[in-house]
């Protein structure tokens, strides 16, 4: 297999996605400020580069980093990868960036001859680290035709949502839905839990029902084990639901839900939750009203 494929971001999503490339055969070149993530992918065949020298050695380059301004410094910036790439080179931007931010880099990259998708994820680290990946992408058909196999080893569903930012639109919406479910599985789980009932066959009676979903099944057990291991950051999803905000204030769409949202993930944040998963969201409720949902 012949792609060169640079890969900049290996943190929680971004170093098992950038393994999973190399176990598929393609020559990997990787960038990290985390060492220990880079060595990680050096042991496992890939080369260490930095986004100049992928700009000028690599067919494709991924980028899957935590806001818009990383995202504009690796690309844009003084050393980015722009200042080396050649006409045809493809950048894929991974992140969950404002769709005002994405727009602009894909114009930026489009002046120097480089395609741009955007192609966020959704699933978490364990869809991750096993390739199966959601994945909503942005961009040109053709430029999405052509890259389509590689998106295909990390994700399981991967589709073209339309032309550049809809892919990074289509994340802040699977946001919204993703965080105030767990924000309602939350306010439910603590109800139940200050009522006294067994909360592990609660969500075993209502699993099945209209109320189930993935976003149920993912979070619970974990909730009930006291597991809030980051699989998706409280700082990272704040981070998502203020592009939310900011997107919908400039278009002109109401979000009185996720405003409230905000304001939660801001006092976890103050509380010292901000690199706890997202389904610490629950530490919320429970601080108000002085339960803690567990198991029995």
């Amino acid at each position: 297999m012949n792609t060169r494929v640079g890969f900049i971001g290996l943190g929680i999503m971004g170093k098992p996605m950038a393994l999973n490339i190399l176990k598929a055969g393609y020559d990997v070149t990787v960038n990290d400020l985390n060492t220990e993530s880079v060595e990680t992918l050096v042991q496992a065949g890939a080369v260490f580069g930095t986004p100049a020298d992928m700009g000028a050695t690599c067919d494709v380059i991924i980028t899957m980093l935590p806001a818009s301004h990383h995202v504009e410094q690796v690309v844009l910036g003084e050393n980015g990868l722009l200042q080396t790439a050649t006409a045809g080179t493809i950048l894929i931007d991974m992140s969950s960036i404002s769709p005002v931010a994405s727009v602009e880099i894909a114009k930026q990259a489009a002046l120097r001859g480089v395609e741009m998708l955007d192609a966020p994820v959704s699933g978490g680290e364990p869809k991750a680290i096993d390739g199966t990946l959601s994945i909503m992408v942005g961009g040109k058909d053709d430029v999405f035709e052509t890259v389509r196999p590689l998106l295909e080893v990390v994700g399981a569903s991967v589709t073209l949502v339309g032309k550049n930012g809809s892919g990074v639109t289509a994340k802040l919406a699977n946001q919204i839905i993703v965080n105030l479910n767990i924000a309602a599985m939350s306010e439910a789980l603590t109800l139940a839990a200050k009522a006294g009932i067994d909360v592990e066959k609660m969500y075993q009676a209502i699993r099945g029902g209209l109320a189930g979903s993935a976003v149920l099944d993912a979070k619970v057990p974990l909730i009930l084990e006291r597991n809030f291991v980051a699989g998706g950051r409280i700082d990272i999803n704040l981070k998502d639901m203020t592009n939310v905000m900011e997107t919908a204030h400039e278009i002109g769409v109401p979000l009185p839900l996720s405003s409230q949202l905000v304001e939660i993930f801001h006092a976890l944040k103050i509380d010292g939750k901000a690199a706890d998963d997202h389904g610490g969201i629950i530490q919320y409720y429970e601080k108000l009203a002085h339960v803690e949902v567990r198991k029995v």
